[in-house]
């Protein structure tokens, strides 16, 4: 309850005159230097609020007199970088792959675009760090059916695999069993005669008569020794990597009735510069040529 106005013995101040249980209230200004802090506070919040977006209406809001918009500034930084990107993606686009790699700072750009556009364009079929997976290429492995130099990259992307474009790579494999061109014992054995190419053959088997099937039917695409054919597309059969997988099964699966993927010719969907762009990536993942 109130009391009368006294003086503290203990901090010489006067004291308020309300008194809880004893306990008096001091009487203490705020400093000098808060007071003056926070009126120019005051003052400053109310210029921002005239000068910038701030009180909200019945239709809009109050735009401030400086008409200024976050969302315009960002746009604005947006289409900043943009530009400054267009104008590397265009050196890119016009640069040889050799000018491009004996520049730091175009080699980065070109890097970071193409690390981008392969996740966005390529990743969901040839996997991130381009692992690959059944029936789509493991772009790290270096095992590349039309080569992995980067020209060769930059044309298979461009035009694809069997993707309909005039300038698409192609490349068919007969349907041995399909067509009856073997019989099913011909095509086991041959199965047999493949394994033992990369090593999963099996142990003290007789595989002459799968050799002597490969070699009148395989070997004029795939090779003697089944290296493959870059020329033609035809796959490197002497290899721990394979496009469907290295079981038996899958093996006279291909002879019989083989599976041939389709690539989409990317021109379709991305200009010069960023098919470089993504073709320096592919061959920086660790299979390139």
């Amino acid at each position: 309850m109130p009391t009368k106005i006294e003086k503290d013995i203990v901090s010489g101040r006067d004291t308020t005159g309300h008194d809880w249980d004893g306990v008096k209230e001091l009487n203490t200004p705020l400093p000098n230097w808060w007071v003056i802090v926070f009126a120019a506070c005051v003052v400053i919040a109310a210029i921002q609020c005239l000068l910038y977006p701030s009180f909200p209406g019945v239709t809009g809001y109050f735009h401030g007199l400086l008409g200024y918009s976050q969302r315009t500034a960002v746009d604005r930084a947006v289409a900043e970088v943009q530009a400054q990107r267009a104008e590397a993606m265009n050196q890119i686009a016009t640069a040889s792959f050799e000018d491009i790699r004996k520049d730091p700072q175009l080699m980065a750009v070109a890097m970071a675009a193409g690390r981008i556009i392969f996740a966005d364009n390529c990743q969901p079929c040839h996997g991130a760090g381009g692992g690959g997976q059944p029936g789509f290429p493991a772009l790290a492995a270096g095992a590349w059916i039309w080569g992995g130099t980067l020209p060769v990259l930059q044309q298979t992307i461009t035009y694809g695999i069997r993707s309909g474009d005039p300038k698409a790579r192609s490349s068919q494999m007969l349907r041995f069993g399909a067509f009856g061109i073997l019989k099913p014992e011909q095509i086991q054995q041959v199965a047999d005669y493949v394994m033992t190419l990369y090593g999963k053959g099996e142990d003290g088997k007789d595989v002459s008569a799968g050799k002597a099937i490969f070699a009148a039917n395989c070997a004029v695409c795939h090779g003697a020794e089944g290296q493959g054919n870059r020329t033609i597309g035809a796959p490197r059969l002497a290899s721990r990597v394979h496009l469907y997988g290295d079981a038996r099964e899958t093996v006279v699966a291909q002879v019989t009735d083989p599976r041939m993927g389709v690539m989409p010719n990317w021109n379709a969907r991305l200009n010069t510069g960023q098919i470089k762009a993504v073709a320096l990536y592919v061959h920086a993942l660790g299979g390139g040529e």
